[in-house]
């Protein structure tokens, strides 16, 4: 995640040597996330429970910067990000839970004036894991993964507005256990998000 972090100064670094015109801003919003399936063992039984979606949100920076000649531009973004997800087990709802950071790098072409298409990689890293159910406890989870942004938008002036889905391409997984159960939950995200941003 540091290296990754390191490269977007460093691309900030280029589009300022390069002379080449740099837009920066704040975004926010709000995503619409579903995990993939937990499995429950108790007692040498499995029951794979799928993910109720529910609403979450994010907000950060976003940075800008033509790519010569072929007219396209790069937008990395660094942004925190909490989602949640609900299961069912035995009558129980549970709430799954986890804030990471997340940094898209994206590469979009504009298009009829207002209008912007754009598809690249993003990459997570989770910060706090959180799993309600009874008195299990958290055990151990990956923490870092990659997945897939893709989306359009459209801008008005130094207000812009778009939409992405996001999913996880790397399989991650978080563990929690006690004494009689193991729950292994899919974290990989698979979520729609509404953003808007705002051009310094």
């Amino acid at each position: 995640m540091k290296k990754i972090i390191l490269l977007c100064f460093l691309f900030l670094g280029w589009s300022q040597t390069s002379q080449s015109q740099l837009d920066v801003g704040l975004k926010a919003g709000i995503n619409y996330n579903n995990n993939g399936n937990a499995t429950f063992t108790s007692a040498g039984n499995d029951l794979i429970n799928g993910a109720a979606s529910r609403s979450g949100f994010h907000a950060g920076l976003w940075f800008r910067g033509k790519i010569p000649v072929i007219g396209l531009y790069i937008r990395p973004e660094i942004v925190f990000t909490q989602v949640k997800s609900v299961y069912v087990y035995e009558e129980i709802v549970t709430d799954y839970q986890f804030k990471k950071i997340d940094v898209p790098v994206l590469i979009g072409k504009k298009f009829l004036g207002f209008a912007t298409a754009f598809i690249g990689p993003s990459f997570q890293y989770i910060l706090e894991d959180n799993f309600q159910f009874s008195d299990i406890s958290s055990g151990t989870f990956d923490k870092f993964s990659v997945g897939l942004q893709t989306g359009f938008g459209v801008e008005f002036g130094k207000l812009g507005l778009d939409v992405r889905w996001e999913r996880g391409l790397t399989k991650t997984e978080a563990t929690f256990v006690d004494d009689a159960t193991n729950i292994t939950v899919d974290n990989r995200t698979n979520q729609i998000i509404f953003g808007l941003s705002l051009e310094l």
